[in-house]
Parts: structure tokens; sequence; C-alpha cells
């Protein structure tokens, strides 16, 4: 079923969202892009005269109660943004009451998912590799199973709209999509915008393809970036992960993030870039400091000589030219990671640099698809966002996907 084509007058809609926002150390809302991201769902099921209930998760609690994480913090956020008084159940598994009372026109926020064990389906309290670990698992997945029935009972329609978690066999995400037939269930459209613009990028490749992959660790993207070297003309890989490449080739990084773990990984990804003819694009100087924070002493040196007590916070003046060069005439672009600590205002520059070069190709024409949280937050900090071509809601989800990975959330929606 198409969204567009169901009408939710006397429906109750269960809408899996990816309210996972960042908030400040006061609980308030840092940036809002996932949450206006939901409301052509949200509001056409309102508008149509059915009932809305959203779920989401925040963060990893791994099953456990964390206040700091409870999506109590953004009622009021939803709130605004829908304009109607969300209502809010403190308990996503004993939400009955309030889900039975819900009538058209009004709307309910469950609280966090990943507050039960069971949305994950993760076994927790026991080791993995053990006898023990595979018994629980598969304990796990019949409470799973239930978990997402009693979720699907709070509804009659299912509206899966959250990219950001598409690529989860989760309870919400997935599982939940057996208990209603095809013509109750659906992508929201959110979902639908964002596997379209999947498909711009990889079954309609303008070139040069460009390719900026940034981020503190190469473990988290080694999949991704060995994929896209079979792909991208241009491969820039900046932020934390700079000083593993700058150590495996010999450099010395001070007090840098680094992963001594993968330093043959970094030199796997160099030759492999030379073998696919890959352009690989990595700082040459970095802005270092003499503290992780905003108002540190800071200088210019080396990405591969930096002084001991000293760590790597963003792309120095000359990496950040190379950056652009390597943006500049592309015809599609991909970014998902910052190029420093782009937290601190004083630490941005090299974020900032490739966020101007990508709207600037864009502007002569290259599709551009930004995406992963603080890609995201970088595009609105530096107030790019309507200058690039598409913002994806989704980090892993967007990864995955563009590594041609079929992800559950679609399937689930589809069989």
């Amino acid at each position: 079923m198409k969204i567009s084509d169901f009408n939710f007058a006397g429906h109750k809609a269960i809408v899996r969202v990816d309210f996972n926002v960042p908030l400040d150390e006061n609980g308030h809302v840092t940036d809002d892009t996932r949450i206006r991201g939901a409301l052509p769902t949200l509001k056409k099921v309102l508008s149509d005269g059915g009932a809305l209930i959203m779920m989401s998760h925040m963060g990893k609690p791994k099953g456990k109660i964390k206040p700091e994480l409870s999506l109590s913090q953004i009622t009021a956020n939803v709130s605004a943004a829908l304009g109607v008084n969300v209502k809010f159940a403190k308990d996503c598994y004993k939400a009955d009451e309030e889900a039975k009372e819900l009538k058209p026109g009004e709307a309910l926020l469950l609280e966090n998912l990943r507050f039960y064990p069971e949305e994950e389906g993760k076994p927790v309290g026991v080791e993995k590799g053990t006898p023990e670990y595979d018994a629980a698992k598969e304990e796990m997945k019949k409470r799973q199973k239930d978990f997402a029935k009693h979720l699907a009972s709070y509804a009659d329609v299912y509206v899966m709209d959250a990219f950001g978690t598409a690529h989860r066999k989760h309870a919400s995400t997935a599982v939940i999509a057996d208990y209603f037939d095809h013509e109750h269930k659906m992508l929201g459209f959110l979902m639908e915008k964002e596997v379209k613009a999947v498909d711009n990028v990889l079954n309609n490749i303008q070139r040069p393809f460009t390719a900026i992959m940034g981020g503190s660790k190469v473990s988290t993207k080694i999949g991704i970036i060995e994929n896209l070297l079979t792909k991208v003309d241009n491969l820039i890989l900046c932020g934390g992960m700079t000083y593993t490449f700058a150590k495996a080739l010999g450099g010395n990084i001070g007090k840098s993030i680094c992963e001594n773990d993968k330093l043959d990984v970094a030199l796997d990804v160099i030759k492999k870039a030379k073998e696919n003819h890959v352009n690989l694009v990595l700082g040459t100087d970095s802005i270092i400091a003499d503290d992780f924070k905003n108002d540190a002493n800071q200088k210019v040196s080396p990405s591969n000589d930096i002084p001991e007590g000293w760590e790597g916070m963003d792309a120095g003046p000359d990496t950040r030219k190379a950056f652009a060069n390597a943006i500049k005439g592309s015809k599609t672009i991909l970014w998902n990671g910052p190029a420093g600590v782009f937290e601190f205002d004083n630490f941005t520059g090299g974020s900032k640099a490739i966020a101007e070069a990508i709207a600037e190709a864009t502007k002569e024409g290259a599709f551009s698809l930004i995406g992963g949280g603080d890609s995201v937050a970088c595009i609105n900090k530096f107030g790019l966002a309507d200058q690039v071509s598409y913002i994806s809601t989704g980090g892993g989800a967007l990864l995955e996907a563009i590594e041609g990975k079929v992800l559950p959330g679609v399937a689930a929606i589809e069989k």
C-alpha cells in the first residue's frame, strides 16, 4: 500500500519515526531535522481524521531505563511541530489504555522503545560466543516477536517512516510488520523520499562521483569505504580517522585519536584505492590543540608530525583546499561525517570548507546527498541546507543502502 493512496479516517496508525535527535546537557533539542522530516506522514494521518501513535528510540540505553534518554524531553518539540498537544505514554509496552482512549485527530508518543531489550532483540548480560548466549538469543527472538505483536495491538495500521533505523531488524522497524496485512502497512513519505534519493546515487551515477567520509573511526566505516572504492572517482577521508592513516604511514600523531589495531586496514585502503584508480584524498595538515576543548591553544601542524601532548582537531588550510579541489566539478556527491570536532566552534573550519564546496558544486549541477546526524548538523549549522540536493535522516541506513544491502525496514513492508 502507498501512503498517498490510504485514507486514515477512522483508523489508528502506529508510526515508527526516528526521533533520535541530539540533546544538550539540559535535555533541549539542538537539531530538530528528524522531527521536521517526519511531519508530512504524521500530518497526513491526523488531517485524514486518524488517531496517531508515534514510537521511536533515542540513544543506546541497551535495555535499561535511562532518564537522560527519555522521549518525554521532546514531547513539547513534537507538539509544537505538529500543532497538536501530544500525549505521552511513560511505558511503551504498557500503553494499552492510552492507545485505546486515543480519538481521531489526537496524537500519542510512546516512551523510548530501547528501554526494553526486546526492541533490539539482543540478549543482555550474557557473553557473546558462549552456548548460553546462543540459548539466550533464541529465547530473546521469541520475546521480540511478542513485544512487536503487543505494539501492533495498539493500532490497525502500521507506517514505517524511520529511515535512520531501516537497516536494523528490530521489533518496531521490521518484526511488527508481520502483524499487518498488505493493505494496512506502508512506508511513510520520508522513507519513500530516502529510498528514491539512494536510487539516484546508486543507479543514476553521474561522474565524477566524490564521496566524503568523516568521523573518528575507520572501523565503523570500513565496509562502506571498501564498497565505495569500487564506485567512486574521488574518496575524501577526514575527521579522526586521518590520524590512523597518518600513523599507519609512519607519522607522529601526538595524542590524536587513533585505532592502533586498524593500521593494516588503513594501508589496505590506500593499496585498494591505487588498484581501483581512485583519487584518495587524506589530510596533509591539521589544526591541532593542546586540550580537547573549544578554547584550547591551537596551531597548524603537518598531520604526520604532531608534537607530543597535542592532538588533531580539524583539517588544516592546505587540506581544506585539497578537499575543495576534489569536490569541485563533481556530478555526484555523498557526504557522511565531519572533518573535525565541529561541535566546538573553533574547530568547524574543515567541515565548513567541505559544506561550501558541496553547495558550490550543487549550484553547478551536481546531485549532492548529505547523510548521517553529524553531517546534517554541519549543513544546518552553516545555513547551507537549502543549497544541497538531499539531506538524508539516516546514517548507518544510508551507508548500508549505498552498499547495496537490502534494508529490513523496507523488505518487511514489501513482503
